[in-house]
């Protein structure tokens, strides 16, 4: 299975330490060019990527529907949209909202962040959802409304 993926589920997996997850429920993970370059400017990222022979890099071949997009989202959003629609990717994993309403705009399918945890746990890859999810919140500042929190634990079974 070929997944696509923006910039902030990558590093925030990085972060807490699971970037392996994306490998272990989705083999390939393609990367577009202004994502790699995003993750780069921290040079233990770039370090951590290099070292990954699952993670590829792609730039879209469609740069005109990629300035369009750039009209509305960033550059790696707009890559990210463009080259997981180009490569008829499985899913798209993204967790900004703006860029989430214009991947299902072209009827991509998507994942967040908290998907992946989920996902994780149901294959038995994380024991538990809420301790990963604390910390995304308290030391790395990902934000998470809180119903949001509770319905992913409700789902994981850790209400």
């Amino acid at each position: 299975m070929i997944v696509v993926s923006d910039t902030s589920p990558v590093t925030n997996l990085i972060l807490l330490g699971q970037l392996q997850l994306l490998h272990q429920i989705f083999g390939i993970v393609i990367l577009p060019e202004a994502v790699f370059e995003e993750l780069c400017q921290i040079p233990e990222q770039k370090a951590i990527l290099e070292q990954q022979g699952w993670i590829f890099i792609q730039k879209p071949s469609d740069t005109a529907w990629v300035d369009i997009l750039k009209l509305e989202l960033d550059r790696g959003e707009a890559e990210a949209i463009a080259l997981a629609v180009e490569l008829k990717a499985a899913a798209l994993i993204i967790d900004e909202r703006q860029g989430r309403n214009k991947a299902e705009s072209v009827e991509l399918k998507i994942i967040g962040l908290l998907g992946i945890l989920l996902e994780a746990k149901s294959k038995g890859l994380i024991l538990f959802v809420r301790p990963l999810i604390d910390e995304l919140v308290n030391k790395i500042g990902f934000r998470i409304q809180p119903a949001l929190y509770q319905a992913i634990l409700l789902k994981a079974g850790e209400q």
